[in-house]
């Protein structure tokens, strides 16, 4: 599946139907002009990247996905020239400070764990997306090549 060029588009990486309905509700409630695309797997993350017409605005990576996981696809796709310059928010129950010093030194844009509560769950995607697509500057979608 390509992302449309012309909607600004928030990739979501995440395995859980659950926590994938909960980040839909958060993007409808935030108001934030886009779309939200989801992939269940590092692999369909890094797949649907080399072939898409226009990049995400943003990558939002849970770590514990079947296949490759969000560790590995954030390092993928930190290490590619043309996916590098993407944010990516890792977005994961893990609390671990191995996983969180493992996230940043790959080069994720910022680590938030999950909160176990529905109400605080939303309030944190509802701000998450409200920072990086309201309040930065991001640079413009690169398009693949």
């Amino acid at each position: 599946m390509h992302l449309p060029p012309e909607i600004p588009t928030v990739l979501l990486v995440e395995d859980s139907n659950e926590d994938a309905d909960t980040v839909a509700t958060a993007f409808t409630l935030s108001g934030v002009h886009g779309r939200l695309h989801r992939v269940s797997s590092g692999d369909a993350c890094i797949a649907l990247l080399k072939e898409a017409g226009a990049m995400p605005m943003l990558v939002i990576m849970d770590l514990n996905t079947p296949g490759m996981d969000g560790r590995q696809a954030l390092s993928f796709m930190k290490s590619d020239p043309l996916l590098k310059a993407i944010p990516v928010v890792v977005f994961s129950t893990s609390s671990s400070s191995k996983d969180r010093n493992f996230c940043y030194v790959a080069g994720a844009n910022a680590y938030h764990v999950k909160p176990v509560r529905y109400p605080d769950y939303l309030q944190a995607v509802e701000s998450l997306l409200q920072y990086w697509l309201v309040q930065v500057s991001l640079p413009e979608p690169r398009r693949a090549a």
